[in-house]
């Protein structure tokens, strides 16, 4: 019988777990993902991406693509094992500042303009100098021309854009991006 008022699992250190590399941009270790239906999604996954790599996930729908990546953010819990961000188990303080996570759905609220969702996003990370890099991002995505409008006005390809810009606009060490292109136009790709 599991108590109710268990102690949380602690992660493991270099100092328990050889295979843990601090450098790491990313990693996992024996991470599981079960939803209970009997079907193991991800079974003990080990893996490592050190920092300047660049990986991209492919497969078909309802593989775990998008859970993969909410447990590597620290959105979902895994069933068994770990994930590290930057060295930092995921969703801790460390781990959320050193990541950039965009989901296939780009929250956005509906009151404030992209000029204001990007000033938010930019001042909330403590972003230096973000304005001249914003007006590189907008012009770079083109929507220049609607810096003032609310995204709730903009179609599924304009919020993908703002959903980028955002997760660029603030510093990050890793940054994860779940479906990027869903609903880009073929020049937005």
């Amino acid at each position: 019988m599991t108590s109710a008022f268990a102690l949380p699992k602690q992660p493991p250190t270099p100092a328990t777990e050889p295979r843990l590399k601090p450098d790491a941009a990313l990693q996992t270790l024996d991470l599981s993902k079960d939803y209970g239906d009997g079907m193991g999604l991800m079974t003990e996954l080990d893996l490592v991406i050190g920092t300047g790599e660049l990986v991209m996930l492919v497969g078909p729908n309802g593989a775990g693509k998008s859970t993969f990546l909410g447990l590597a953010a620290g959105m979902l819990e895994p069933t068994n094992g770990w994930a590290f961000i930057a060295g930092s188990p995921a969703g801790t303080v460390h781990a959320r500042a050193a990541l950039s996570y965009l989901p296939d759905n780009p929250v956005l609220y509906d009151d404030l303009s992209l000029g204001e969702h990007i000033e938010y996003i930019a001042r909330l990370h403590k972003t230096v100098d973000w304005q001249d890099y914003a007006d590189d991002l907008v012009d770079m995505f083109g929507l220049g021309d609607r810096i003032d409008d609310l995204p709730s006005r903009f179609s599924r390809g304009l919020k993908q854009k703002t959903g980028l810009i955002l997760g660029l606009i603030r510093p990050f060490t890793v940054m994860l991006v779940d479906e990027p292109f869903v609903g880009l136009d073929t020049p937005g790709q």
